[in-house]
Formats: C-alpha cells, structure tokens, sequence
C-alpha cells in the first residue's frame, strides 16, 4: 500500500512538473546620485544617493492550444502581479490593471499622461487587427481597427475617455473616432489622419527617403507647417525639426536631436524649445526638460550613465541588468 502511494505521488508530481510550462526570471539594480524631475514637477530628491532593485519572474504555459503567460513584479517598494496573457490562434486577452495603454488621462501633479486600462481582446489576421480595451472602474474604453495590404495601411480608433476624470486625473481627450490611411510608393510615404470632434484636429505629411536622410514635411488644423530631417550614418544620429506658423499655441517650435556612439561611449544632446514658452508656459523637468544633454559607457553589463538639464538638474547612475 505504501508503495502504491509513492508511485501515485511520483507520478503527480512528475504530471505537474511537465505541465508547468517555461519559467525566466530578469532583473536590475541600479545606483543614482542626483535627482531628475518630470513633466512640469521639478525635483525633490536633492542631491543624494538612491538605488533601486528590480526582479521580474515571468512564467508561460503552452503545451496545449492555449498559452498563457503572468509575471510578478518585485521592486523596492513593493510586490505587484505583471500583465496576465490568455492566447490562442487569433484572439489574445490581456489583464494589467491600469497599465494596459490606449486609454490615458494628464495627471496634474506632473502633466504627464497616465494609463489607466485594465484589460484588452486583440484579433489578428490576414492583414486585419481589431484590438478592445476598457477600463473596468469607469467603463472607459477604446477600440482600434487596422487594415493592410501592399503599399496601403488604413485605421480607425473610437475613444471614449469621458468617465475618469473623477479619479484625480484630467481628460487628456473627448470620446472621438479618428480615422488614418498610409501609403508607401517609391521613397515617399503619404499620412493623412482626421477625427470626428466639431473642433476638428487633422494631420497631413510626406517623407522622403534618401540614402541614409529622411525630409518629413507635414502640416496640421492649427495650420502650422513643419519640415524635418533625420540622418543616420555609422556612429551618428541626428534629427532637427522646425514649426512654422502655429495659429493655435503662437509658438513655432524648434527640435533637434544629436547622438554619437564610439566603441563603448555614447553621447547625445536634444533640444525641444516647445517645452517652455508659448502661449501657456509650463516649464518641463528631468527627461522632458527643453534640453538635455547626457553620457553612456558601457563595460561589460554594467553601464555607467550622466544626464544634465537646463534646470540645473544632475543625475549619475551606475546599472546592470541580469
């Protein structure tokens, strides 16, 4: 009898073991002295040392037509269930409270734009993608459909984020259906997109491509024009952007953006003069501040990095990811 027992368990165990499906775990720590703010919030660490320690186990299961995947996420700060996976053929479902993306509202602590979708039902197939997402507490929701075939590309997405604003966040857009169609020919890419708002917002623009430069001319409702450039050859990388005639805001923006890269050490510096100024100035911090300057080197898997701003903003870091 005893035996039979152990055999029985071994059996369930080893059932159990099979059916467990793949199991990786990721990580990083990371030191920083400095602090950066974000949005229009300034920072509020000071000048000190902070450190940080991330571990994500991620765990998938697909021996059978479904698949299912999940992740838990521990940090310093506390333990938290990653996004949950169901697939099979075609359709996928995925749970991640408030952080599923497409659905997202200003947050006026910092500006910055906040998710808040709990859970989505994407379909793809044959050129066709239809992708449901919706917030559970406010019953906010969106939904998108995408066609491609050739040279064509075609879209819809209705959005309806009129509910939330009673969690402390802001509307950062009206229920509003926008619709959008690219098409590619030679070295010329056509995108026009529109939505249904009786205050109409519309884009327009052309790019060229030529060896290793990219010109973008585009234009919008606000009628302002804008002509880019992007260039990428080797070591180098470098965008500059220029807005023209901005009826809307009254400020004709000017972006660039430079990165070098040398073996183990990369430099870069942008510059955005839209993030300060204009017809409601809002001074912007850390990563968005109007410019940026910083310095990467790599050695092995740990990387050694320095940002500053023009906010008297600094930030030194040392990092490595497993």
């Amino acid at each position: 009898m005893k035996k039979v027992l152990l055999t029985t368990t071994a059996v369930a165990l080893t059932a159990g073991m099979v059916s467990a499906g793949d199991m990786s775990m990721s990580g990083a720590i990371k030191l920083t002295y400095g602090s950066f703010g974000t949005g229009h919030k300034a920072a509020t660490g000071g000048e000190n040392f902070t450190s940080e320690a991330d571990l994500d186990i991620a765990a998938t299961s697909n021996s059978g037509a479904i698949s299912v995947s999940g992740t838990l996420e521990i940090d310093e700060g506390a333990t938290a269930a990653g996004p949950v996976t169901i697939s099979t053929g075609a359709l996928t479902f995925t749970y991640d409270k408030n952080d599923i993306g497409a659905l997202a509202l200003s947050n006026p602590a910092d500006g910055e734009d906040d998710n808040y979708g709990d859970y989505s039902v994407a379909f793809s197939a044959g050129g066709i993608g239809v992708t449901y997402t919706k917030d559970q507490e406010s019953s906010d929701n969106a939904m998108a459909v995408s066609y491609a075939a050739g040279a064509l590309s075609l879209s819809m997405t209705a959005v309806d984020e009129t509910k939330a604003t009673g969690t402390g966040l802001t509307a950062a857009a009206k229920a509003k259906t926008t619709i959008g169609a690219t098409y590619v020919t030679g070295p010329y890419t056509i995108a026009l997109s529109g939505d249904d708002q009786t205050d109409q917002d519309w884009d327009a623009s052309v790019a060229m491509a030529s060896g290793d430069t990219t010109i973008t001319i585009a234009t919008d409702e606000t009628e302002m024009m804008s002509v880019g450039i992007g260039y990428t050859n080797g070591a180098m990388t470098l965008s500059a952007r220029q807005e023209f005639n901005n009826k809307k805001s009254a400020d004709d923006e000017t972006e660039f953006s430079v990165s070098y890269t040398e073996g183990a050490l990369t430099f870069g510096a942008t510059y955005d003069s839209g993030q300060s100024g204009g017809s409601a100035p809002k001074t912007h911090y850390g990563d968005e501040a109007e410019l940026v300057i910083s310095a990467t080197y790599v050695d092995g898997d740990v990387t050694m990095a320095a940002k500053g701003t023009d906010q008297d903003e600094m930030e030194v870091s040392v990092s490595f990811a497993f």
